[in-house]
């Protein structure tokens, strides 16, 4: 995937973002167990990268987002299910935004699989696009992030559970759609993407091309949204979708699928050091961290 010089600039703002949440001699790091809460600014950054703004995809028939194609705003998620912060967000704040914003028409908000936690995080990722193939991932989405869910890990049978408790009605196809190649290729897609931007770790969020790095409080996200809400972008011709047999165009999945990314992705066990750091920015393990610096173990 081929990125415009000027992402740079915001792909350093990220990296920046995670590597101080990480960093050895982080001032911010305090003993709590394993874990490591990293101070992570409170305000998202005000400058919009017009590049970014691209990023959001607006498929009419995309069942890896929720609001309208034409949306003011678009907030773009790239998350890992086995992560500890990404479902805080889904469960503290992600409701909150949908009920204030989506329902009113403002907001359309993205998903992006960025599993960079290993093999169970890239299985569910694969599992959540399956789900998305008849028209649940949303309903996948809020079981894999129900609190207790992530301990449970991501085993093929607890795929399958969880497909069950999201309504997947056909769950031989679920399991085909999951292990497909056009499963492959939207993950490697997604990862493309969020490795193109710089992002090493997870949640990281482009709110009209704002970016917003880590679970922040809800407030963080509604002053990036109003003020994107007071300057839209042009307006964008939304990307046309085909349904898959036995979906409606709500519940379409993407017709067009990559065929031309990187071969050498990680996407079995994350990025390593050469993947994730930015330009410009030391390398670090992120493998096992997210963008509050907490581990894998929560």
């Amino acid at each position: 995937m081929v990125i415009g010089a000027g992402i740079v600039a915001a792909a350093v703002l990220l990296g920046v973002v995670s590597y101080t949440s990480t960093r050895p001699d982080s001032p911010s790091r305090a003993p709590s167990g394993d874990r490591v809460i990293a101070e992570i600014p409170a305000q998202p950054q005000p400058r919009v990268y017009p590049e970014l703004v691209k990023l959001a995809r607006r498929g009419a028939g995309d069942p890896l987002a929720v609001g309208r194609a034409d949306a003011p705003v678009v907030m773009v998620e790239y998350a890992d299910f086995k992560c500890g912060y990404c479902g805080k967000f889904a469960r503290d704040s992600e409701p909150a935004l949908i009920k204030k914003y989506v329902d009113d028409g403002t907001l359309r908000i993205e998903w992006r699989n960025f599993p960079i936690f290993g093999n169970q995080s890239e299985a569910a990722a694969r599992a959540a696009w399956a789900a998305g193939r008849q028209g649940r991932f949303w309903q996948f989405h809020t079981a894999a992030y129900a609190k207790g869910s992530k301990e449970k890990g991501f085993a093929v049978d607890r795929l399958d559970q969880l497909a069950r408790e999201a309504g997947v009605k056909d769950i031989n196809r679920f399991r085909d759609d999951r292990e497909s190649d056009a499963a492959e290729a939207s993950v490697r897609k997604d990862l493309a993407e969020a490795y193109g931007l710089g992002a090493t770790s997870t949640p990281s969020f482009l709110v009209n091309g704002r970016p917003i790095a880590g679970a922040q409080p809800l407030e963080t996200f509604t002053r990036a949204i109003e003020a994107a809400k007071k300057d839209p972008p042009p307006k964008l011709t939304p990307q046309k979708e085909t349904a898959p047999k036995g979906t409606t165009p709500k519940d379409t999945a993407p017709k067009d699928l990559p065929k031309d990314l990187p071969k050498d992705l990680p996407t079995k066990n994350g990025p390593t050091t050469k993947d994730a750091a930015p330009m410009g920015l030391p390398t670090k393990d992120t493998t096992k961290t997210d963008s509050k610096g907490g581990k894998d173990d929560r």
